[in-house]
C-alpha cells in the first residue's frame, strides 16, 4: 500500500509500518485510552516488546504490517496487523480452512491478521477517533489484504465497534466463548464460596485443603516487588509447561525482561513454595485503571495435586476480591473454569476471504456455528455454579458464609497470605 502524500493538509495519509517501533507511543496510547474496551496488551510498549524480543517477527511467522491513518500529525486510527505464515498463537482456529485451501491446490498463507500475538484477551482492536475513522481503517485493511495477495483478513477478539466497522467492510462475524469472573460484591473469598452450590464449594475447599496438606504456601508479588530472580523462576516454569506438551514457548525470556522494566504495574505473580523452595508460579496481567485481571501463564517444577487450580484460579480470585477488582478473565476455552465461578462470556472475531466460493462456504459455516454457540452458551448458563439468591434464604446464606470462612481460615490464599508467611516458610 505504501505511504500516501498530498499537499492538502486535510488529506488522510495511510501508513503501513513493518515494525511497531516506527510508531510514536504517545498518540497510539492516547488513542487506545479513548476506546470502549482498551487493554494493556494493546499498548505500544507491549507490542514493541513482542517484536524487539524476537517473539512476534517475520522469522517466527508474524510479519508486522501495522496500519495507521494520519491527518497531518494527528493519529486518526491504527491497529497491529501481521502477515501470517501459519495459524499458531491465535486461539481462533482456522486450521480446517487452511486445509481446505490446500486440498484444492490453493495457498491459505499468507493471511492478514489483526490481533495481539499469543494473547486471546477481548478488547478494542481498531483504534480510532470516531466511527468514520474506524470504517476507513477497516477498508484500508481490506485493501492491504488484496495488495499483499493475502488469502484473507481476520480480526480477532474485537469489540462491538470493531465488529460493526468490519461488517460494513464485508467481513463476517465468528462467535466464540470464554469464561470470566465478575465481581458481585463479595466481602472476601469465603463470601464468594458461600454463593456457590454446595458441591462446587466443597470441591474447591477440598482442593485447597489438599494443597495446604502438601505443605504449600503462596506469596503474591506485584509490580516492582518482583525481582529478576522471580522472573527467572517464572520463565523456568513457563518453559516446563510447554515441554510437558512437547512444544516450544512462544515468548522469549527477553519479552518478560522488557515487561518488568516497561510495564511492571501490569503484572502480578503468585509463587507457590513448599519447605521454603519454589515449586510453581502463575503470572496474572493487571489493568489497574479498570480493575481487571487476566490469567496468562503458569508452570510447576513438580507435580502437586490441585496446585494448578489453586495457583491459577483460587489465589487470583481471592486477590481480586481483596483488592476491589471487578473482572478476572481466565483465558481461552475450558468448561472446568465454570465450576470455579467463571461464567461463559461471548467473544467475537471478524473474517473476510478473498476467494468467492470459499467465502460463501465459510459464511454458511459461521452462520451455523454461531447458532450452535448461542445455544451452547444458554445451556451452560442453565448450569451456573451459583445459587439463585432468594430473600428467604438470607439466614442460610449467612450460615454458609460463616461455614466457608471457618473452613478456609487457614487457607494460603492470595488475599490473606503475606510475604512474611512465605519468608518464614523459607
Amino acid at each position: 500500500m505504501g505511504d500516501s502524500n498530498s499537499a492538502n493538509e486535510n488529506s488522510i495519509v495511510i501508513r503501513v509500518d513493518d515494525s511497531p517501533a516506527a510508531l510514536p507511543d504517545g498518540p497510539w496510547d492516547a488513542l487506545l485510552a479513548a476506546q470502549a474496551r482498551p487493554t494493556p496488551f494493546m499498548r505500544l510498549a507491549y507490542l514493541r516488546a513482542l517484536h524487539a524480543s524476537g517473539s512476534a517477527v517475520a522469522g517466527t511467522g508474524w510479519q508486522p504490517q501495522f496500519v495507521s491513518l494520519w491527518r497531518g500529525d494527528e493519529l486518526l486510527a491504527a491497529c497491529p496487523a501481521y502477515l501470517k505464515a501459519h495459524s499458531y498463537g491465535e486461539y481462533v482456529f482456522d486450521w480446517a480452512w487452511a486445509d481446505a485451501y490446500h486440498r484444492h491446490g490453493l495457498s491459505y498463507y499468507p493471511k492478514l491478521l489483526v490481533a495481539v500475538p499469543f494473547t486471546p484477551v477481548p478488547g478494542s482492536r481498531l483504534l480510532a477517533v470516531d466511527d468514520d475513522a474506524r470504517a476507513l481503517l477497516a477498508q484500508a485493511l481490506r485493501a492491504l489484504a488484496k495488495e499483499t495477495d493475502a488469502s484473507s483478513l481476520h480480526v480477532l477478539f474485537g469489540d462491538d465497534a470493531d465488529q460493526a466497522a468490519l461488517a460494513q467492510a464485508g467481513c463476517t462475524a465468528r462467535h466464540g466463548l470464554q469464561f470470566h469472573w465478575t465481581a458481585q460484591g463479595d466481602a472476601d473469598f469465603a463470601a464468594f464460596l458461600a454463593r456457590l452450590h454446595r458441591d462446587k464449594r466443597k470441591k474447591i475447599q477440598q482442593e485447597q485443603r489438599r494443597v495446604r496438606e502438601a505443605g504449600v504456601v503462596f506469596e503474591a508479588r506485584a509490580g516492582t516487588e518482583m525481582t529478576g530472580e522471580d522472573w527467572d523462576f517464572f520463565y523456568r516454569c513457563y518453559q516446563q509447561t510447554y515441554r510437558e506438551h512437547h512444544s516450544t514457548p512462544y515468548l522469549k525470556r527477553d519479552f518478560f525482561a522488557r515487561m518488568a522494566v516497561e510495564m511492571p504495574a501490569h503484572w502480578l505473580m503468585f509463587t507457590a513454595r513448599r519447605g521454603g523452595e519454589r515449586v510453581a508460579m502463575s503470572l496474572i496481567a493487571l489493568d489497574p485503571s479498570r480493575r481487571a485481571a487476566f490469567g496468562r501463564y503458569w508452570g510447576a517444577v513438580e507435580h502437586i495435586p490441585h496446585l494448578h487450580f489453586d495457583a491459577c484460579y483460587y489465589q487470583p480470585l481471592a486477590w481480586c476480591i481483596a483488592h476491589g477488582y471487578r473482572r478476572f478473565e481466565g483465558g481461552a476455552q475450558g468448561e472446568h473454569k465454570m465450576a470455579r465461578g467463571l461464567m461463559p462470556t461471548p467473544t467475537a472475531s471478524s473474517h473476510w476471504l478473498a476467494h468467492p466460493s470459499f467465502a460463501d462456504a465459510v459464511d454458511e459455516f459461521l452462520a451455523r456455528e454461531g447458532e450452535a454457540m448461542s445455544g451452547y452458551i444458554d445451556e451452560l448458563k442453565e448450569h451456573a455454579p451459583f445459587k439463585r439468591p432468594v430473600a428467604a434464604d438470607a439466614a442460610a446464606q449467612t450460615k454458609d458464609v460463616a461455614d466457608a470462612a471457618a473452613q478456609t481460615k487457614d487457607s494460603a490464599d492470595a488475599a490473606t497470605q503475606t510475604k512474611d508467611a512465605a519468608d518464614a516458610a523459607s
